[in-house]
């Protein structure tokens, strides 16, 4: 049948009739491997006709490329309620008549962040419960086209794809059944459902709604970043698991505000407290670090140098450590607690609000994949359900772990890999950038020069490798979770802190190796046995190497992050629809539209999940060593929910709906990350950090004057030249033209050992134990009194609002009436029609009750 271009509109999501909606798209192509495709597409479509779908086919004639065939799926009342019944989808069958009392005092503030209330809440609140195909009269069924919603319409017509044959004999090879299979070897090219409109405008069809165009309008555009997210109709458009990422995203987001404004208060408490720095003071001047000769920092190529050449670094490291770097990382320990409590409160009235309360109870079972069912050849009895239902022995289930652990022993042993090859490269080229950098054009520059050093040199070089690491282990990490999921039961997120463990693990290396192993002159340690010495920290402290890694990974993923997801798309879905810009008399018809954007991953929101876990572990495990990384997370974030939003509406295919109750194994690493920050910031301010030592020094003055005077030169040892083996010095030309052996007999290195002549000369000293003993206390303490207020505020703030409890039970009991009151109505007319007349009075068991009329009082 010709298509009359004139009469038929873009936007149509209807058949030709004008009717039946279209609830699903498939695609395919004419292709060398026709004939046997062909027949598969013959038997699959003849099978979802025989379970009762709607099939019209538009021929490639009508396509925009000429050569695309397109198969239009409706699936009509019967197999729409069948389905229903099956899925148990909760539908209302009466309005909610519990008052909303959760305005909140000054509600009037949050006027300019709110939404319209036709886009905020597009739908009546209801009572709901699991659709019963038997009970139709007992559900509010106005209309039984639009009773259920475009997205459960999708899903169930997915379901039926999914476990549909397309072989003769639909009992026959169970591997030989779902759309899925189809799409991966060709028989069809896509399968989709269809977005209402187009996201620049309202549909013209007056029986279709716009919700996209809403979306576009009032969540995806960037000058909305103020506003609050229409979660509501993002869950009716594109179902709650989608729903509950942005739910969380939001709440993250709003969570990190707090962080933030806490986070730059302590910065600029280091910025204002600038000129109280007595021990940069001190390393800045001439008369003190301009007499201190400093040791090499590496062998041959590197030469003695004076303690005021690291000034400005000094100067820097005071903004990030500083008193307010031990109240920052306390606060962040009950941040993170704080902010996994009120979300498990906000996700259980999401759960009440979307009807997911039972969802784990009722409909386990139903989420079984249906390749997972294929690969189950074996079935059992559930004790619960009493239904047969596939299962794998425990053989097969332990050869998949030993291949599933086999995979992530590979990927560890390959990010130690990654981690030495690190490590070996800041070694390597340490003596290098001092090499060249000595005589350097750089180093004469007005303003940067001062800055442009040999150790800021590496760090900045290095930080940028882990960054391209990092990136290209996130392309390869996604086929193995991909390849990990299809093995078992769909658990391949829970791998998911493999690629994190590379992240935190090159930042855990400077915490805690860095500057720490390091020898002394004469004794220098040595990576693995190799000729690279290992590096020392800067006088002015380690915590600002930590600083700079943290700043350039952070950032540079997150700007690369939102240039990928929003550059890449646009440009392959612009060169996708050339075609169709190129013949302007083509129709373009809202199912060509979509199949020219594209499809939404396999693993759909597990790349978003996994950028922002990352991202949540940089700023909870490390953020005593950079305060302003809760700000760059909420900076990054406001703009990645606009990022996101206009993505998944503009350029995605509209996904399949699917349900989630919560966000699942990401809670789980998500409370892992929140007990192991406490930790790593302990160890951050006791190891990594000054702070110890300087407070240690500081209450031990002899006259209690309680002064950093004299701090610098305590910190650091001395040693004589002459005793610094021909390995270690400097070769000839090296050392500055300030450097006169014949004076100058001894030099000075960062750390606490007797001097030469003593009787314990070079060994360590008892101010060195005195301050290992008070970072290890400080640990303790720290861990001990964190926790403690952790665990009491989790015991403190409930998981389940008790409103939302009272309604979940008000609830049930209406369930439980309404059906008791439904049944008896029921037979008492089933009595009457079979001509028991004579008794007029309903037996005493059964309370006479008005039909569909329910009790107000509440349990």
């Amino acid at each position: 049948q010709k298509v009359d271009k004139k009469k038929h509109s873009k936007d149509s999501v209807f058949f030709r009739d004008g009717v039946r909606r279209i609830d699903f798209v498939l695609s395919y192509v004419d292709d060398k491997d026709g004939e046997r495709k062909q027949e598969r597409r013959r038997l699959y479509e003849a099978n979802l006709v025989n379970v009762g779908l709607e099939l019209e086919i538009e021929d490639k004639s009508e396509s925009d490329d000429g050569k695309t065939y397109f198969v239009k799926i409706h699936a009509p009342w019967e197999v729409l309620a069948t389905y229903a019944d099956v899925l148990k989808i909760k539908v209302p069958f009466k309005a909610n008549d519990i008052p909303n009392n959760s305005e909140m005092p000054m509600n009037w503030l949050s006027t300019p962040f709110r939404l319209p209330e036709h886009i905020m809440h597009p739908e009546p609140d209801f009572f709901t419960a699991p659709f019963d195909k038997s009970k139709t009269d007992f559900f509010l069924i106005g209309d039984k086209d639009t009773f259920f919603p475009p997205s459960n319409r999708n899903r169930i017509v997915y379901y039926i794809l999914s476990r549909c044959s397309y072989l003769r004999d639909e009992c026959g090879d169970r591997d030989k059944k779902g759309i899925k299979r189809l799409l991966n070897n060709g028989t069809y090219t896509a399968a989709f459902p269809l977005h209402d409109c187009r996201y620049w405008t309202r549909s013209k069809d007056a029986n279709c709604e716009s919700d996209r165009y809403s979306l576009y309008k009032h969540w995806a555009g960037f000058f909305c970043f103020f506003k609050e997210q229409p979660l509501n109709l993002i869950r009716k458009y594109y179902g709650e698991k989608i729903g509950i990422y942005f739910a969380w995203l939001g709440f993250y987001t709003e969570m990190l505000l707090f962080a933030a404004i806490v986070g730059t208060i302590c910065f600029i408490y280091g910025f204002l407290t600038y000129d109280d720095n007595q021990w940069s003071k001190e390393i800045c001047s001439e008369e003190v670090g301009g007499n201190i000769v400093m040791c090499p920092l590496c062998d041959k190529k590197c030469g003695y140098w004076k303690l005021n050449s690291t000034c400005n670094s000094s100067w820097q490291s005071h903004l990030f450590d500083n008193v307010a770097t031990v109240f920052f990382a306390i606060f962040m320990g009950i941040w993170v607690t704080l902010f996994l409590e009120f979300w498990k409160r906000r996700q259980a009235r999401l759960e009440y609000e979307w009807d997911l309360v039972d969802f784990e109870e009722e409909q386990q079972k139903l989420q079984l994949r249906p390749e997972y069912e294929a690969m189950c050849t074996n079935r059992k009895l559930n004790r619960i359900t009493q239904e047969m239902e596939p299962y794998l022995p425990v053989t097969s289930k332990c050869a998949r772990t030993c291949l599933s652990g086999a995979t992530v022993l590979l990927w560890i042993s390959l990010i130690i890999a990654c981690i030495i090859g690190v490590i070996a490269y800041r070694l390597a080229v340490y003596a290098a950038f001092a090499s060249i950098m000595k005589d350097s054009a750089t180093s004469n520059l007005q303003v940067v020069g001062p800055y442009i050093t040999p150790q800021l040199a590496t760090s900045v070089t290095a930080s940028c490798i882990n960054f391209v690491i990092i990136m290209i282990l996130n392309l390869m990490y996604e086929r193995v979770a991909i390849w990990i999921t299809d093995m078992g039961e769909g658990q391949g997120e829970r791998a998911s802190p493999i690629l994190l463990g590379f992240s935190v693990f090159i930042i855990c290396f400077i915490v805690f190796y860095y500057g720490k192993f390091v020898g002394y002159p004469g004794n220098y340690a040595y990576m693995f046995g190799s000729n690279l010495r290992n590096e020392e920290c800067d006088p002015g402290g380690c915590l600002i190497e930590l600083t700079t890694q943290l700043v350039i990974v952070m950032t540079g993923k997150q700007v690369w992050g939102n240039i990928q997801e929003a550059l890449v798309p646009w440009l392959m879905n612009w060169w996708g629809s050339r075609k169709a810009r190129s013949h302007p008399e083509s129709l373009y018809s809202r199912w060509e539209q979509d199949h020219d954007l594209q499809e939404f991953g396999q693993l759909g929101l597990f790349d978003e999940y996994l950028e922002m876990v990352i991202q949540f572990g940089f700023i909870t495990l490390f953020v005593a060593s950079f305060p302003l990384a809760p700000l760059l997370a909420l900076i990054n974030n406001i703009i990645e929910v606009r990022v996101d939003a206009w993505k998944l509406t503009t350029q995605f295919r509209r996904p399949v709906a699917a349900k989630a109750h919560s966000i699942g194994a990401w809670q789980e690493i998500l409370n892992g990350m929140a007990v192991l920050s406490v930790v790593t910031n302990a160890f951050i301010v006791a190891f990594t950090s000054d702070m110890i030592p300087r407070l240690v020094y500081m209450y031990t003055q002899p006259d209690g004057e309680m002064k950093m005077k004299g701090y610098i030169s305590s910190s650091l040892s001395v040693f004589n030249i002459s005793a610094i083996p021909l390995a270690n010095k400097p070769d000839d030309g090296e050392n500055p033209p300030w450097f006169n052996s014949s004076i100058i007999t001894t030099c000075r290195y960062r750390d606490y050992r007797y001097p030469p002549g003593h009787e314990r000369q070079y060994t360590h000293t008892m101010q060195f134990w005195h301050i290992l003993a008070a970072k290890l206390a400080f640990i303790i303490i720290m861990e001990h009194v964190v926790f403690l207020v952790k665990f009491f505020v989790a015991w403190m703030i409930p998981d389940v609002p008790s409103e939302v409890k009272a309604r979940i039970k008000r609830e049930r009991y209406l369930v439980q009436e309404y059906l008791h009151n439904y049944e008896v109505e029921k037979l008492k007319i089933q009595l009457s029609q079979n001509g028991h007349n004579d008794c007029t009075c309903p037996p005493m068991i059964y309370p006479s009750l008005p039909k569909h009329e329910m009790l107000s009082e509440c349990l």
